[in-house]
């Protein structure tokens, strides 16, 4: 049976679903194996449980667990079926910019972004709607109230969320063009890079393991990082990576792709260190305006854990 491999490209979304088309290679493959390996952190059992509940489409029609795609169908998923999440009173706020229409914090490593189903409590979007209850029905669903974009569990930094509909949506749509200017910093072996470059790779899930994804040559590709190194340590390099828009795991894998791996990050390659499993990854500028919303731009330094690691020998 084929393995999923579908592209990050090859996703759309909705108010409240999600959709990507059946690949040549994808054919004949089951519908709930392709919904977990599309979707992060969605397993077999997850995706199984969608489909019975009828939270899965396939060309239209809901979809039963066993069914096998066809190359160009569209599955889709709805979102608010991954979870909802919590209010999180007790989980602190690093508050960067605080205005009536939008908020921007900086995340925590090891905090989740989201809700999953079985993983509603603990979360970022749970802290900030408890704070900011009028986020409850903005965004793309309530597993992640106002939240724009995500980040990894165990990258640290700025996350933007709205505070009503009209400010998501116009952020939303700069986004999708592309528009916001981000920046991060990341630690990786010394001299594993050139002093600035840019690399330009797709992406595709990773045919073997779905917690991955990865960079492989193309012309036709959506992820491009252009890094520069900062400073140069003893057993590691400070490096600031650019991107507009951040697919899932891009700078993880197109370091990675070019022989740089994130120290600590292991799933890519990278050298475990006494953080793990944090790996060295922080989100630390962000900028964007729309129409209609006042543009911003926030920063934020390399954090303390990160920087011992840097002055290590």
């Amino acid at each position: 049976m084929a393995k999923a491999q579908t592209r990050p490209d090859a996703w759309e979304r909705g108010e409240e679903w999600i959709g990507f088309h059946v690949s040549e290679n994808d054919a004949a493959s089951r519908v709930d194996r392709l919904v977990a390996h599309a979707i992060p952190d969605v397993g077999r059992k997850l995706a199984a449980r969608l489909c019975e509940d009828g939270h899965v489409l396939i060309d239209g029609s809901y979809a039963k667990k066993g069914m096998l795609a066809r190359a160009g169908q569209t599955i889709q998923v709805r979102i608010s079926a991954w979870g909802e999440a919590l209010p999180a009173p007790d989980l602190p706020l690093n508050i960067i910019l605080e205005r009536d229409d939008l908020v921007v914090v900086s995340k925590d490593p090891g905090v989740p972004t989201g809700a999953l189903v079985g993983k509603e409590s603990g979360t970022l979007a749970g802290a900030l709607l408890a704070r900011y209850p009028e986020m409850r029905d903005v965004g793309y669903s309530r597993r992640e109230p106002g939240v724009l974009h995500r980040l990894d569990n165990f990258t640290s930094g700025l996350i933007v969320a709205a505070r009503n509909p009209e400010t998501f949506s116009a952020l939303r749509d700069e986004l999708s063009r592309g528009s916001w200017k981000k920046k991060y910093l990341a630690l990786v072996e010394t001299m594993t890079l050139e002093d600035h470059g840019t690399i330009e790779a797709a992406l595709a899930p990773h045919v073997k393991n779905r917690q991955m994804v990865i960079a492989v040559d193309g012309s036709i590709s959506k992820g491009k990082s252009e890094f520069t190194v900062l400073q140069r340590g003893k057993s590691c390099d400070l490096v600031e990576v650019k991107v507009s828009s951040a697919y899932r795991h891009q700078v993880r894998a197109h370091l990675a792709y070019v022989g740089a791996p994130l120290l600590g990050d292991t799933l890519y390659g990278g050298r475990a260190t006494r953080l793990a499993p944090r790996h060295a990854l922080h989100a630390s500028y962000i900028a964007c305006s729309a129409d209609g919303v006042p543009a911003f731009e926030v920063e934020t330094p390399l954090p303390g854990d990160l920087s011992a690691l840097l002055l290590e020998e």
